[in-house]
């Protein structure tokens, strides 16, 4: 598959950006994992990195590629995050959040000296909007920020599990995914969701990622914030 393809030289070519002794940021989702993978081919090499999973899924997935793990309170400073998008903006404003690993994606985001975003090139849009934008709450403010989100223009969605019960994440939380539409202004629309009492985060990410990675077939084109 094309974007299989162009997922895995992205990862792979944002693997190569880390170097010896750096703390690395280990991001959630489909491209992701090929960066993770790589890393681990890296360390069995002989790279000597430590890693910060995003998330239980990704954390498993280090171990198993033999990634030694460490904590945000043994290193609060991480070198390099490298994690993938929904969607991003050519200023390199994205939308995460569609794994739900969101939160700690964006506290291990915004502690890194540099954060790189790995794609498919299916995920370049020239305005935010078209992948519903994942909001964490706790589940005791469901009804209230609903309608504080519908205020705003979106429609929101509990996201569910398949059985039909809530999807929570590692943070014991649930999530709406909101459409809005295109998001024409998509600062002023975190700052209004970050202002909003029992949202735990957005999945608007604004002005942190540094570098993006975008498989295009099998090369790979570099776009910086």
């Amino acid at each position: 598959m094309a974007n299989e393809e162009e997922k895995e030289a992205a990862g792979r070519a944002a693997a190569k950006l880390v170097r010896d002794s750096d703390i690395v940021g280990l991001g959630t989702g489909s491209t992701a994992y090929f960066a993770v993978v790589a890393l681990g081919e890296r360390v069995k090499a002989g790279l000597k990195i430590m890693g910060i999973p995003t998330s239980v899924q990704t954390a498993d997935l280090a171990r198993s590629v033999g990634i030694p793990l460490t904590t945000l309170d043994e290193h609060p400073e991480i070198d390099i995050t490298i994690d993938g998008a929904d969607e991003f903006d050519p200023k390199l404003n994205l939308i995460k959040g569609g794994g739900g690993a969101l939160t700690r994606e964006k506290v291990i985001a915004t502690a890194s000296k540099k954060m790189v975003v790995v794609a498919d090139s299916g995920k370049v849009v020239p305005t935010l909007g078209k992948f519903p934008l994942p909001v964490e709450i706790i589940a005791f403010a469901r009804t209230v920020i609903e309608k504080k989100i519908a205020s705003l223009g979106a429609t929101p969605k509990l996201r569910l599990k398949p059985d039909g019960s809530p999807f929570i994440t590692d943070n014991g939380n649930q999530i709406l995914d909101c459409s809005f539409g295109k998001i024409e202004d998509p600062a002023a629309l975190a700052r209004e969701l970050s202002d909003t009492p029992g949202i735990v985060e957005h999945g608007l990410f604004i002005g942190i990622a540094k570098m993006a990675l975008i498989g295009r077939g099998p090369s790979v084109e570099q776009l910086n914030g």
